[in-house]
């Protein structure tokens, strides 16, 4: 009878092997040997079935999956990072878009281009596209030159490059920066007339020539032109304030260059820190028919009296102020020639007719100092026909006409209206 071999490990009562467990594991049949045999169990017992040995020490682990991968320390990234984008390509790129310096696009892109293919950088569509519209600006540039179109360019950049300096009308007003009227200036504000301003515009004058004279020849030119259409704007010389004076805009030798030919005559308060009020502005424009008819005559004689010899005694120049004395007896009867045309309205014709007695008195003496044999004589004849044509004379006509009353400080120059250039002539 043969003998049974001995029984192996006995499960114990109650237990049962689990599903998909390795063959020799306990609970098991199949003389396997246990897994990692090389790493000892801990427990004293082989691993349980989802249990898996101790990871390794060492710069990799071993995943669960069994792959391993790399540990990240500070300094790195898990991802690639991209390469740079070469500059000469985005310079190119932009030279290109602008037509600016297409030469200069095109090199660059050119360099751009090797360099990327030396360095593995991005940015070669750039520098194609760099190259291509460099390409064509240049080809535009040359083919402007040879048909003359640069030219034009330039002229029409001229053009609007001197409509961008400022330029004022007659009768505007404006605030000056930093309230000055002297020294450069570049832009000014525009306010209206009837408020607080820094100066009024009252003419403008165009400077001849193609090449830029000088400032001094500028100025020269400033002066004499402003002060000589003053009268025209401001017909009334007793209406403006004794702290006003001419001032002047002039193009310099830069604004030249662009086309600025403008010298802008204005009035501005001699006080810097002084303002105007209210418009100055007395001409056809703004006064009626008796008003405009007498200023405009008035100006005739002033005109005369301001043409005065330098010499101040008649000692030193006789024949000049003999000349001037027929100047001045000229313009009388210009004057009352003029007044006498114009029908006055009843109510001033009364003072018209007194004002031009005392003209004709005056003439006369004016006639006589023309003749003097000596500076005595002159002085004489001289004195009675000027006492004649003092502003205190007109102030009953000018009150009657709804004109200033009140003489300018320091009398003018006479001329039966006190008018008459004076001032300091500053300039801007």
């Amino acid at each position: 009878m043969a003998i049974p071999p001995p029984p192996g490990p006995q499960q114990p009562e109650g237990q049962h092997p689990p599903q998909g467990a390795p063959p020799g594991a306990p609970g098991t049949s199949g003389p396997y040997p246990p897994p990692n045999p090389q790493v000892p169990n801990p427990q004293g017992s082989y691993p349980g079935p989802y249990q898996q040995a101790p990871y390794q020490q060492g710069p990799y682990q071993q995943s669960p999956y069994g792959t391993p991968y790399q540990t990240w320390g500070q300094g790195y990234s898990p991802y690639n990072r991209p390469a740079p984008v070469n500059g000469l390509a985005i310079a190119a790129l932009v030279l290109g878009v602008l037509c600016f310096l297409p030469g200069v696009g095109l090199v660059l892109g050119i360099v751009a281009l090797v360099q990327i293919g030396r360095r593995g950088e991005r940015g070669k569509g750039m520098a194609i596209g760099g190259i291509v519209m460099s390409s064509i600006g240049a080809l535009l540039v040359g083919l402007m030159f040879a048909t003359g179109g640069a030219d034009d360019f330039w002229k029409g950049f001229s053009e609007g490059a001197a409509g961008n300096t400022f330029s004022l009308s007659k009768g505007e007003c404006f605030d000056a920066p930093g309230d000055s009227l002297e020294g450069l200036a570049y832009d000014v504000d525009t306010v209206p007339c009837a408020g607080k301003h820094d100066a009024e515009v009252f003419a403008s004058v165009t400077v001849a020539g193609d090449s830029f004279p000088g400032d001094s020849a500028v100025t020269d030119q400033a002066d004499d032109k402003c002060y000589g259409l003053m009268d025209a704007y401001a017909m009334d010389a007793w209406a403006v304030p004794d702290d006003v004076d001419v001032y002047y805009f002039t193009p310099t030798a830069q604004s030249w260059r662009i086309g600025d030919r403008e010298i802008t005559c204005m009035f501005g308060n001699t006080d810097e820190q002084g303002t105007l009020t209210g418009s100055l502005r007395k001409d056809v424009t703004t006064l009626d028919g008796d008003q405009f008819a007498y200023l405009d005559a008035a100006r005739l004689l002033n005109t005369a009296m301001d043409s005065a010899p330098d010499e101040e005694y008649v000692e030193d120049d006789l024949p000049g102020h003999k000349k001037w004395a027929r100047r001045v007896s000229d313009a009388i009867t210009e004057q009352t020639g003029q007044l006498r045309r114009h029908t006055f309205d009843p109510a001033v014709s009364g003072q018209v007719e007194a004002l031009l007695k005392n003209l004709d008195r005056s003439r006369k003496e004016w006639e006589k100092a023309a003749e003097a044999r000596d500076a005595d004589a002159f002085y004489a004849h001289y004195e009675k026909g000027a006492k004649l044509i003092d502003g205190s004379t007109t102030v009953t006509t000018r009150e009657a006409l709804g004109l200033a009353t009140t003489p300018p400080a320091g009398g003018g120059s006479g001329g039966a209206d006190g008018g008459g250039e004076g001032g300091s002539g500053m300039e801007v």
